[in-house]
């Protein structure tokens, strides 16, 4: 039996977060180009664990994944889309969920048109909280590229901790990259407004 089984009985998708300036919503077919326009994007998967991709295909692939990983309740991802026009900028994403051990890892990407904006800040800070209130986890995890400062950044302002430097862990660009472990306690959390939809 899947140790994830139990997150969110009965739903048929992702429940929608609200934040200031975002839905974290559910992905559907009509995302498929703005999925494919951030990761495509080789600015944005300099510090990811795939290169970017190189067709629509790749991402409407995506979609399904994403639907089917649900259904399994082992990865969420939600489209990070502005409340403004609801076109999704980036996705955030709760992956290697554990109802046993009741701690998931934590990622997100934002289109490098909207970087600097905070809206990674705002999406992560939304789903730690989903995380530790809606799921009741007791930890989430994170590893980042030394060198992606930005990103460090981000999950240090939330309250992630390091806790460790992983040599060589991935091989991306013809190069062998570090990963900093990241992580944070319910314990250590300091909760902000949320809404679910």
């Amino acid at each position: 039996m899947n140790a994830a089984t139990n997150f969110l009985p009965g739903l048929p998708h992702l429940p929608t977060i609200t934040t200031s300036r975002l839905h974290l919503r559910w992905l559907t077919p009509a995302d498929v180009p703005a999925l494919f326009t951030i990761f495509s994007d080789p600015a944005v998967m300099r510090y990811w664990s795939r290169p970017p991709m190189t067709s629509e295909a790749e991402a409407a692939a995506l979609q399904v994944q994403i639907a089917e990983y649900f259904a399994a309740r082992s990865l969420f991802q939600w489209g990070l889309a502005r409340r403004s026009d609801d076109v999704v900028i980036g996705t955030g994403t709760l992956y290697s969920l554990s109802n046993t051990n009741k701690h998931a890892g934590i990622g997100y990407a934002v289109g490098s048109a909207h970087w600097r904006q905070g809206y990674g800040s705002e999406a992560v800070a939304a789903l730690v909280e989903f995380a530790f209130t809606e799921l009741a986890l007791h930890r989430l995890e994170a590893d980042v590229d030394p060198r992606n400062t930005a990103s460090r950044r981000c999950l240090e302002r939330i309250g992630f901790q390091q806790e460790g430097h992983q040599r060589e862990r991935y091989y991306l660009y013809e190069e062998w990259q570090d990963a900093i472990l990241y992580g944070l306690l319910q314990s250590e959390y300091q909760p902000t407004a949320l809404r679910l939809s």
